[in-house]
């Protein structure tokens, strides 16, 4: 019994951490895009030209790896399970994984990693967004006042936000978050699915 509450105790902080690093992620995401007219005069600064494309290359790439290590993390905490277990601010959170997934399938599938290109700033308006509600999510709602500080300094506001709309909080928090889910889970597929579609046209084309 003690080793099952120990189990489920890690499996709640590996979770709960791994949503927290997600969060830094997309920020990281975000700053790496917009500091590409910055990596752009640092290559006059490269002589080899064998630099120049490892640079442009490492760029570009590090950010999509960020963008991609958001979402599918994202993907991950987006049940109705893990909901229940850790703390998610809902709506918060599960919004700006649909706009993460948006941004990626713009950024991967519609040139839109190019600063010149068509979804170059649709790209960085959906990551601003998404990290605009990260952020709220997370210092309002996840990182709230706690119980301590609440016995001392009552909040209406506080008591409000903890228990509405953190996704573990019971019965209101968990039930703003099975809707959340019901609306938020099926955009994500047809999110995915509109990539997927994307990938396999460009296939076809290359081997046209």
């Amino acid at each position: 019994m003690e080793s099952a509450v120990i189990a489920k105790g890690l499996e709640i902080w590996s979770l709960q951490t791994l949503l927290d690093i997600s969060l830094l992620t997309g920020l990281v995401a975000m700053g790496l895009v917009l500091a590409q007219p910055y990596y752009r005069s640092l290559k006059n600064y490269l002589t080899l030209r064998v630099s120049v494309e490892i640079w442009d290359l490492v760029t570009v790439v590090l950010a999509d790896i960020f963008l991609v290590l958001t979402v599918l993390i994202g993907f991950l905490v987006l049940n109705p399970d893990i909901m229940a277990d850790i703390k998610i601010a809902v709506p918060f959170i599960p919004l700006a994984i649909l706009l993460f997934a948006t941004a990626m399938v713009l950024r991967l599938m519609y040139d839109g990693h190019r600063p010149n290109g068509k979804h170059f700033k649709d790209v960085l308006w959906l990551m601003f967004v998404a990290n605009l509600l990260n952020v709220i999510g997370f210092s309002l709602v996840m990182e709230a006042p706690g119980s301590e500080y609440l016995e001392t300094h009552p909040s209406a506001f506080w008591f409000f936000v903890k228990t509405y709309f953190r996704s573990n909080s019971l019965p209101h928090g968990l039930e703003v978050a099975q809707w959340t889910f019901y609306l938020t889970f099926p955009i994500l597929m047809v999110v995915f699915f509109w990539g997927f579609v994307r990938a396999m046209k460009t296939f076809n084309k290359l081997k046209a």
